[in-house]
Formats: structure tokens, sequence, C-alpha cells
């Protein structure tokens, strides 16, 4: 177990850090799957969602994705997607003897947490999407530059300024950048909007106003039976994880508010 908390389990042979916190009053727990280039100290720790939900009575597990944070650096392409992270996820969820958890997924931890709730309906109780709206059912445009910038000697040979927005990302968070290169390359699962339809847990869409990464929220919701959206007034894709109102709406959802 790390100095932070963190601590290791072995995935099918990749070993995959997780944070398990919390007393767990409130059943089920909720499980935590972050986005790309992230890690759990970014997305979840640093942004007060620990410790909000821990507050409000939960067990909080996360965990740092293949590649990601204190999991294993993989770089083939066939090491990674959604649907094989989703097992990583469900393999944690046996790991700790938990039958089933609340779901919150940002970016792409939402595409993660789309596919554990298909592939394993049994083990998820509600499902967040953050970050992440009608973009999930049509796909990143052009992955490669994001590749490219990740590939590239130095951040100044990168022009694209999305491209360029990742890799400043990458650097932040002192992630492997081939690992992330490989991860994004890897053949992107499609989502159809029949597939996303067919989830049978409730669902929340949550995603920043001025985010042109994750598309609408409406959008997505209006695809899903009984799904609900919410937009973080102002804030873009980066800026909407550790919004207040996301947080609060999360909590109601989960208490069936």
């Amino acid at each position: 177990m790390g100095s932070d908390g963190m601590k290791q389990f072995d995935s099918a042979g990749v070993d995959i850090a997780y944070l398990d916190t919390g007393a767990g009053r409130v059943k089920p727990p909720v499980l935590l799957i972050h986005g790309f280039a992230s890690n759990v100290e970014t997305n979840w720790v640093n942004t007060g969602w620990v410790y909000f939900l821990s507050k409000a009575g939960y067990r909080v597990i996360a965990l740092d994705n293949r590649g990601h944070g204190q999991s294993q650096k993989l770089h083939e392409l066939t090491d990674y997607g959604a649907p094989l992270m989703a097992e990583d996820a469900r393999r944690l969820l046996d790991h700790l003897s938990i039958a089933r958890a609340h779901v919150i997924g940002y970016s792409m931890g939402a595409r993660i947490a789309a596919f554990l709730a298909l592939a394993h309906p049994e083990r998820v109780d509600h499902v967040v999407f953050g970050g992440l709206g009608i973009n999930m059912v049509r796909g990143l445009a052009g992955t490669g530059p994001i590749a490219r910038a990740l590939e590239a000697e130095s951040i100044e040979d990168v022009s694209n300024p999305t491209a360029r927005t990742f890799r400043a990302f990458a650097e932040q968070t002192k992630s492997d950048l081939k690992a992330l290169a490989a991860c994004i390359r890897s053949a992107r699962a499609p989502i159809t909007a029949e597939m996303v339809a067919s989830i049978s847990a409730p669902v929340l869409v949550a995603v920043g106003e001025t985010d042109v990464i994750g598309g609408s929220a409406d959008e997505l919701a209006k695809i899903i039976p009984g799904a609900r959206a919410i937009t973080m007034a102002g804030r873009d894709h980066n800026r909407a994880v550790g919004d207040r109102t996301f947080k609060a709406e999360v909590l109601a959802f989960l208490e069936g508010r």
C-alpha cells in the first residue's frame, strides 16, 4: 500500500492501482473511473469527490486505469480499449467482493462505465456519465493528432491546439506518454445509440456547458429511457469535474431524490 493510500491488485496479469476508502454506511459503494491522461488523484481526490462522497456515507473505490497513474504501463495497442478496461473495473469489484456498485465515470471513464453497465448489468446500480454527452455515440473525431502530440519529442513541436492541450495535461499528470499514445490509438470500440439505450441501470448524464469534447448531455439522455441530464453552467471539459452542482446532483441521483 502506497503512502498515499493506493493499493495494488492483479487484473488478469495487469497490475492495477486503486483507492478504497470511506466507512461505507450507505449501500452500495461508489466506483470512480477517471478520464484519459488523468488518474485517481487528479480526477477524484484533488477535485474533492472522494472527500465529498465519503462524507455522505459512501465507501469509495477508485482505480488508476491501465496505462495511467500508478497502474502498469502497457505499450501495445491490444492492451487497451474501453471494453478491456471495463473488465479491470469489474475484476476490482470481484477482488473487493463487491457485488454491486454505483459507477461514476468521467470522459474516457464514462465510456468505460458504459461498457461495464452493458457487459455486467447486475454489477451496476446507478451510473453517471460525466464529461461525455452525445459524443459517446458519435465518437471522438480524429484521435491521430492527439496520439502524435503525445509521441512528439517536445510539446514545442505540437501546433494543433486541442492536441497540445492533451499533451500539456499528460505532462502535468506526469503520465507515461507512450502508454497514453497506445491507449488512444487502440481500436475505439463503438457505442451505438441502440447499445446505450439498452443500459438497464438508472443513468445521469452531466456535462459542462462549454464542453466541446463531451457534447450535449441532453442529446445523450434523450436516447436512454429514463435518463436525466444536467449541464454545469459556464464549465468546460476540465473545469466541470469538480463543479459543486455536479456533486450535489450526483448525490441526489444516487439517493433517488
